[in-house]
C-alpha cells in the first residue's frame, strides 16, 4: 500500500536548504520522510526529456543551458550528471538501481518546464495537427513536422530503452502505440507551460504514490 501524504506545500517547511535556487522552493515536498523517489515518476521525467530531445536537435545541450539559466548547475553541472540522473528510469537499457533525490527530480522538472515554454509555439502546432489527423482517421505521419518528431522519438525510445522490459517490448512491437505515447508526452509538455504549470507537473508525478 502506498504511503499517504498531503500534496499541499507546507509553508513552514522549506523545500530546499538555504542557498539553493529559489525556484526549487516553488515545488513542494510530497514524499514522507524516508520514502524513496517513486520509480514511475523517474520513468515519466526521463520520457518527457526524451520527447524534448525528439523535438529539438541538441536537446541535451539545451537542457544544460536551461540548468544554467535556472541556476541549477550545482545539481546538474554537465552532460555526465544529466545522463546519470536519467538512467534512474527503470526502462533504460543501462538502468541504475539508484533513485533520484527530491532535489535532483525538482531540478529536472524545472528544466522540462523551461524547455517546454521555449517550444510552446511548436507544441501548439503539433497537437492540433495530431487531433485533426485522428478525427479524419489519417496516419499521424501525414503531417511533416509531426512525422519528424514521431520518427525521432521512436528512434530514441528503441535505442535507449531495454527491450527485455515487458512494456518496452510491447511499445517496440507497435508503431501506433509508440506514436500515441509520443503524443501523450507532448500533451504533458504543453500542460506544464501554463500558469504554475511546472508545479502541476511536479504534483502529477505523485498520482497514485501520495494522496
Amino acid at each position: 500500500m502506498n504511503d499517504s501524504v498531503s500534496v499541499m506545500p507546507n509553508p513552514s517547511s522549506p523545500s530546499v536548504s538555504p542557498g539553493q535556487p529559489y525556484l526549487l522552493q516553488n515545488l513542494p515536498d510530497l514524499l514522507p520522510e524516508g520514502k524513496v523517489f517513486p520509480r514511475r515518476a523517474q520513468q515519466q521525467i526521463d520520457l518527457l526529456l526524451l520527447a524534448l530531445e525528439a523535438l529539438e536537435l541538441g536537446g541535451s545541450e539545451l537542457m544544460l543551458r536551461s540548468a544554467q539559466k535556472l541556476e541549477l548547475t550545482e545539481i546538474i553541472p554537465n552532460r555526465v550528471v544529466l545522463w546519470r540522473l536519467r538512467r534512474t528510469n527503470p526502462w533504460r537499457r543501462f538502468h541504475t538501481h539508484g533513485h533520484l533525490t527530491p532535489t535532483e527530480a525538482k531540478a529536472l522538472v524545472l528544466i522540462i518546464g523551461d524547455r517546454a515554454k521555449n517550444l510552446l509555439a511548436l507544441l501548439r502546432q503539433l497537437l492540433p495537427a495530431a487531433q485533426h489527423l485522428r478525427e479524419r482517421n489519417l496516419p499521424l505521419d501525414s503531417h511533416f513536422r509531426l512525422s519528424e518528431y514521431l520518427e525521432r522519438f521512436r528512434a530514441h525510445f528503441r535505442s535507449r530503452m531495454n527491450p527485455r522490459r515487458v512494456r518496452v517490448t510491447l511499445y517496440n512491437q507497435s508503431k501506433q502505440d509508440l506514436n500515441e505515447l509520443a503524443i501523450a508526452l507532448l500533451e504533458k509538455l504543453l500542460f506544464c507551460t501554463g500558469t504554475v504549470g511546472t508545479q502541476r507537473l511536479w504534483v502529477s508525478l505523485f498520482d497514485g504514490e501520495v494522496s
